[in-house]
């Protein structure tokens, strides 16, 4: 019965806190220090020990860093810096600093700026973690013409540090490791996707020569190779363009410290131009480690140059200059940033985005300054980018007036099975299309909804699986069609991102098994019809709840199991007893219970759907073996993963 708690341990007393040692929260919650245990993960472990070498070349004391693969799958850093100190740690007696560093979270020399100015290495985790989810690590280091050897497995050492003997001609540290198939499962490293960490790696800080080699072919990667880019960002951009028609002879390209102006130490590094040849993108590095999701140098750095533009068009009497905004710039501007500072402020271990408010102004003060001077001092490029960008700006402007138009006759024009309820709203900007599962779920959503800016389309059933459907039954596929008209969109070739009618599409299942089969539908649709919806940030998933706990006034709503035991184990924090409810799906929760938790803006959580493609075509491989027509595909990817698969009670 919903108001009885469940069956679970008799007693809850301090018998029952667990306290993990050393590394071992590591190995037991992975996620929480490496993002995961995906191939991204796996290639991030490789990461984090080539960002402590490139911290010395950048700090000034290595010119070389050689990573290999070896056939093994393990692999190996090299540098010539000055090598992990070995001598004994002033708090750990009996412990040499190198198995301090290795075995213990929050050990390193970043924390102040004693030893780096900057680094992207800064919570001290980096090294530990990796040693912690290796099943073999072996260190050397060459210090004062002494090499000394320390080895590990699982984040413990596996003997004491050891003085191999002299090494007279050689310094810095080398550290080979294996990550662990226990964490990993049969994952591999993948000699491409190491092959152009290493190649960026030399982009970013031109003093330095990084050496590849591997002993595993795939068919297209050197087995060796050497970086070494004295032009930086500039040459990194020309290399990335390479014959493609450029509205700049030369890029916008250059390097300024921010020590003169701001007086803080650091600098920024850039290079833009724009092309109409392919969609804009920008690339974005703190201290050498790499910012997929940007950050507030990235806002910066736009700033600057959307400032810049629209000044140069009113200097040059130009009078549509002001229609442009920055996603006119961004839309053909191919751009690289990397920023070195002390201590930045990253969301989250992976440091995937930077939060260092003071970035944003730094940046754009230096990159204005100069592309200000760029543009007078080179007129016919900039003429050039300035047409370009106004009609960019008039192409998005007419589209929106078009769209304006077709939303006020939409519902007159759509006749679908599942009814669209649509917003009020007469332009894109804001609007949200949830695609409901049932008609039961789309009229709890539809008093849930905010009507001005939230539209909904419920389906019935699953949709078709248009990867394992014949070439003919998409087209004649009633669903299909229906969510098309709603969209506003063409499927494949025809597909226009400016098309869309909504801002968001939500997808809103179930939160059970089949409301995840139909999200990977969806999903699956998307990405092979309409893929530039997904690179646009345009497809999230909700999260409803799968519990909700109530004791007295008191009110929690719980994502899964795991979520509801915890908050039963602790208590709601008031009186009296818990109520547990589960919701078997969407049509059963009230217009409230869904608003609070899954419509809000200001209380609901997405999660917007990307695609983590580092290698061209990766992710369609593995969406057409999932999803594909041919399942023995299938069963032997069950088979490679299933050891992921926990046993659950059903």
């Amino acid at each position: 019965m919903s108001d009885l708690l469940p069956t679970g341990p008799e007693t809850y007393d301090a018998s029952s806190i667990e306290v993990l040692e050393g590394l071992e929260a590591v190995r037991k919650r992975p996620g929480m220090y490496i993002g995961g245990t995906d191939e991204r993960a796996l290639h991030h472990m490789v990461a984090e020990i080539l960002d402590n070498s490139m911290d010395e070349a950048v700090a000034g004391h290595a010119t070389r860093i050689e990573l290999e693969l070896h056939a093994d799958y393990s692999v190996t850093v090299r540098d010539n810096g000055r090598g992990i100190p070995v001598d004994p740690h002033p708090k750990f007696p009996g412990k040499s600093a190198l198995e301090v560093i290795l075995c213990t979270l929050h050990a390193g020399g970043k924390f102040s700026n004693k030893a780096y100015s900057t680094s992207g290495g800064l919570n001290g985790v980096g090294s530990s973690v990796v040693n912690a989810l290796s099943d073999h690590l072996r260190v050397e280091v060459a210090r004062n013409r002494e090499l000394h050897a320390q080895e590990f497995s699982r984040g413990k050492p596996q003997g004491p540090l050891v003085k191999v003997g002299p090494a007279p001609n050689r310094r810095g540290t080398a550290l080979t490791f294996h990550a662990d198939p226990e964490i990993f499962g049969s994952q591999r490293m993948k000699p491409a996707r190491l092959y152009k960490m290493a190649r960026s790696k030399a982009y970013l800080f031109s003093g330095v020569e990084i050496r590849w080699k591997s002993a595993i072919e795939d068919g297209e990667t050197p087995a060796e190779a050497t970086f070494h880019y004295p032009g930086g960002l500039a040459q990194y951009l020309g290399d990335t363009l390479d014959k493609v028609m450029t509205y700049a002879d030369r890029p916008f390209a250059g390097k300024v410290g921010f020590q003169e102006k701001y007086g803080v130490p650091g600098s920024v590094e850039w290079a833009i131009n724009w092309t109409p040849l392919r969609d804009g993108f920008l690339q974005s590095y703190t201290n050498t480690v790499p910012t997929p999701e940007g950050g507030t140098h990235e806002a910066g750095f736009w700033a600057a140059i959307t400032k810049g533009i629209r000044a140069y068009g009113e200097l040059s009497k130009n009078r549509k200059a002001d229609l442009i905004t920055r996603d006119d710039v961004m839309s053909g501007g191919c751009a690289l940033l990397s920023i070195f500072i002390r201590e930045p402020s990253f969301v989250g271990q992976t440091k995937d985005r930077l939060s260092t408010e003071e970035a944003a102004k730094w940046v754009e003060g230096a990159v204005r300054d100069h592309f200000d001077n760029w543009l007078a001092g080179d007129p016919k490029s900039a003429g050039a980018i300035m047409d370009f960008l106004v009609l960019r700006a008039e192409e998005r402007l007419r589209r929106r007036a078009e769209k304006e138009t077709a939303r006020k006759t939409a519902t007159k024009k759509l006749r679908l099975p599942g009814k669209l309820v649509d917003c009020s709203a007469t332009n894109r900007e804001g609007t949200e299309l949830f695609i409901v599962e049932g008609d039961s779920a789309g009229g709890s959503a539809k008093m849930a909804r905010e009507r001005t800016r939230q539209a909904l389309l419920p389906l019935r059933g699953k949709i078709l699986n248009v990867l394992g459907a014949a070439g003919g039954k998409m087209g004649g596929n009633q669903e299909i069609s229906d969510l098309c008209q709603a969209l506003g969109v063409q499927m494949g070739s025809k597909f226009n991102v400016e098309d869309l009618r909504y801002d968001k599409v939500i997808i809103m299942t179930d939160a059970d098994v089949d409301g995840a089969h139909i999200a990977s539908l969806l999903m699956t649709f998307f990405f092979t019809q309409m893929r530039p919806m997904i690179d646009k940030g345009h497809l999230y998933l909700a999260c409803p709840p799968l519990f909700r706990l109530t004791q007295g006034a008191k009110r929690v709503y719980c994502v899964d199991e795991a979520e509801k035991d915890e908050w039963l184990a602790r208590g709601l924090g008031g009186k009296g007893k818990i109520d547990v409810s589960r919701f078997k799906g969407l049509g059963e929760m009230d217009a409230k219970d869904l608003k609070d938790t899954t419509m809000n803006p200001a209380t609901r959580k997405l999660i917007r759907v990307s695609i983590d493609d580092d290698i061209p075509g990766e992710t369609g491989d593995l969406v057409e073996r999932l999803m594909g027509k041919k399942p023995e595909l299938r069963f032997q990817y069950i088979q490679e993963n299933a050891r992921f698969v926990e046993d659950v009670d059903v």
